[in-house]
């Protein structure tokens, strides 16, 4: 009689990630995810072939989660970038293992930062589109500014040297964007 699956290759992934966002991507390890799994490291090697081919899986579950998250985002705004700005300062502060994993980490599977924050809705191409809708001359260049200054942000609410309320954040964006749009 064959044996029965108990483990899948989906809860693996679900348990992965959940462990990357508790603790970081880093403490994914196989003997790790397997205990917390509740099975040996036997069903993780039998789903993948190395941890290399997980940790793809998880970055990709991880890209489709922030893409969920900047999606549902609320949207409170006319400017331009600033509730993308607003999504991605947020999750900075919500997710930091997460954010770290997708945004901080060199390796990211062929995705530039551009790609990932753009995702499948084009939600950049979207904010550059109403830009120039408001008469900005160079939507592209006022991205690249607007994206350095909510980088920033992020990376300062992921060390916690970011203590601005909401309503400071969207003041400081919308002020950004009508400097940058000169």
């Amino acid at each position: 009689m064959a044996r029965t699956e108990s483990v899948t290759r989906e809860d693996l992934l679900n348990t992965a990630f959940m462990m990357a966002r508790e603790e970081g991507a880093a403490m994914v390890t196989a003997r790790r995810l397997a205990a917390r799994a509740g099975c040996s490291t036997q069903p993780v090697f039998r789903i993948y072939n190395n941890m290399e081919e997980l940790m793809e899986e998880l970055f990709h579950k991880t890209a489709d989660y922030f893409e969920e998250y900047s999606k549902t985002y609320p949207k409170q705004h006319r400017t331009p970038f600033l509730d993308l700005g607003m999504a991605y300062i947020q999750f900075a502060e919500a997710d930091k293992h997460l954010f770290e994993l997708l945004f901080l980490t060199p390796h990211r599977y062929g995705k530039s930062l551009y790609d990932l924050v753009n995702g499948r809705s084009g939600v950049i191409v979207k904010e550059i589109a109403k830009a120039t809708e408001e008469g900005c001359l160079n939507p592209s260049g006022l991205f690249m500014k607007m994206w350095i200054f909510i980088h920033g942000a992020a990376c300062m609410a992921l060390t916690g040297d970011y203590d601005l309320a909401a309503e400071e954040t969207a003041a400081l964006l919308e002020e950004s964007y009508t400097a940058f749009s000169r």
